[in-house]
């Protein structure tokens, strides 16, 4: 019969398995922590029922090492025996942080047997609290922060259940308490992706203001206020006109060569992505996101005509040129680096509402934003949901529709005023 002491609100637990050959009596030991709030009787059922089970599985040769092995423990084996060789770069490097920023601070300490699914359920309702984030903003973490948590955790203990350390995969029974990441969305409207696109298609002024310059001898003269009249790079124009018309990820862009450009059918095919990995910007394939997306035909013509440019462009640094095939790029042919089209993209906003009145301005949204702009428009324009997925990229249309909730509820109340409207002028 299994012994049981109680120590500090948890149970020690040893089980009698014998002895060996030199007489040493051996046993086996596990430490037991009962889910907070039982009463005393269930409080007890619960440690009698563990005690018993416990013991069966030692009797059996079935004792799992999830009873002895705290989750900071397993989770350093994990990384070194199964993330590192089924994990991507970024991904590996992502989890890591997950772990330690998050998971582990929280949750190390504990056996993987008492990660029952109240436990963590209780840590991601925690989340969600003020107080919660490490970087002192108030209010807990979105939705989309909480789920990649979720899922970090879920893959490990996943792997524990594989390797026979515990038997289920607490995750399994846990729901997510969170705001909808959904509501958290930036976008622009219709009338503001038409705004920009316009936008970016016209001069605009650059003043500077007077001040000193010293010539070639040394000299120091004075220099009045003057402008400049710029335009947005061309290359810029079209990688904003994909973002939106075809929905691709900032990655995806990025890697994009000619030879991905259909110019006869008016496609793009998206076969890598960009990431950057330990400060290093690799291009890799993409995990789920290979797909053919169409695009309208002037977008087509457009990076045809860049193409042409670019061609002279390369003739002209001659051994300056360091570059490859990329549709985007920096001065010097390489790959354009992964913060640019941000930088762009707010400094083209920026100039947008410096002269306009709050109402009329444009708002600072992600470079993601086009993305969502380029997702929200289809379903306004009612497109069907695995249409937008597939343009999108999404491994599975449920993705597309827990995303983007908000626009697909918007377009089901507009279905329902036109069936009344319709019904109600058959009725008059």
């Amino acid at each position: 019969m299994a012994t049981i002491k109680e120590r500090n609100g948890s149970y020690q637990i040893t089980v009698s398995c014998g002895y060996d050959i030199q007489g040493k009596h051996l046993r086996e030991t596990i430490t037991f922590t009962p889910e907070p709030g039982l009463t005393p009787k269930k409080r007890e059922k619960a440690v009698e029922d563990f005690a018993r089970k416990f013991e069966e599985d030692v009797k059996n040769g079935i004792a799992l090492d999830g009873r002895k092995i705290t989750l900071k423990v397993f989770a350093d084996r994990w990384l070194s025996e199964y993330a590192v060789q089924k994990l991507a770069p970024k991904t590996l490097e992502d989890y890591t942080n997950e772990l330690n920023k998050r998971i582990l601070p929280a949750l190390g300490h504990m056996r993987l047997a008492e990660l029952r699914p109240a436990v963590l359920n209780g840590f991601f309702v925690g989340m969600t609290k003020d107080g919660a984030r490490r970087d002192g903003k108030p209010g807990g973490y979105s939705r989309a922060t909480i789920k990649k948590t979720q899922d970090v955790l879920s893959s490990v203990l996943r792997t524990a259940t594989e390797w026979e350390t515990i038997e289920k995969n607490p995750m399994d029974k846990v729901r997510t308490v969170g705001e909808r990441a959904a509501d958290k969305l930036e976008f622009f409207t219709p009338e503001q992706a038409a705004a920009f696109l316009d936008y970016i298609e016209r001069p605009y002024t650059v003043k500077t203001r007077g001040h000193s310059r010293t010539d070639d001898t040394g000299i120091e003269y004075a220099v009045g206020d003057y402008e400049r009249t710029k335009e947005v790079p061309e290359q810029l124009r079209v990688l904003f006109n994909l973002a939106i018309y075809a929905g691709l990820r900032k990655g995806e862009l990025l890697a994009l060569e000619w030879s991905d450009v259909d110019f006869e059918n008016d496609t793009v095919t998206v076969s890598k992505a960009v990431s950057v990995v330990a400060g290093k910007q690799i291009t890799k394939e993409p995990k789920t996101s290979r797909r053919t997306v169409p695009i309208p035909h002037f977008l087509t013509q457009r990076i045809k005509a860049l193409r042409r440019e670019r061609l002279k462009y390369r003739l002209m640094l001659g051994d300056y040129w360091q570059g490859g095939e990329w549709l985007f790029i920096q001065e010097n042919g390489r790959q354009m680096g992964y913060s640019t089209p941000y930088s762009a993209f707010q400094d083209a906003i920026t100039r947008y509402n410096a002269d306009k009145p709050a109402a009329q301005q444009l708002p600072a949204i992600p470079f993601h934003g086009l993305r969502h702009t380029s997702a929200t428009l289809l379903i306004a324009g009612k497109q069907d949901v695995r249409t937008v997925s597939s343009r999108l990229g999404h491994a599975q249309a449920s993705t597309t529709m827990n995303i983007y909730a908000h626009a697909l509820s918007e377009t089901d109340r507009k279905a329902s005023n036109a069936l009344e409207n319709m019904l109600a002028a058959k009725a008059r």
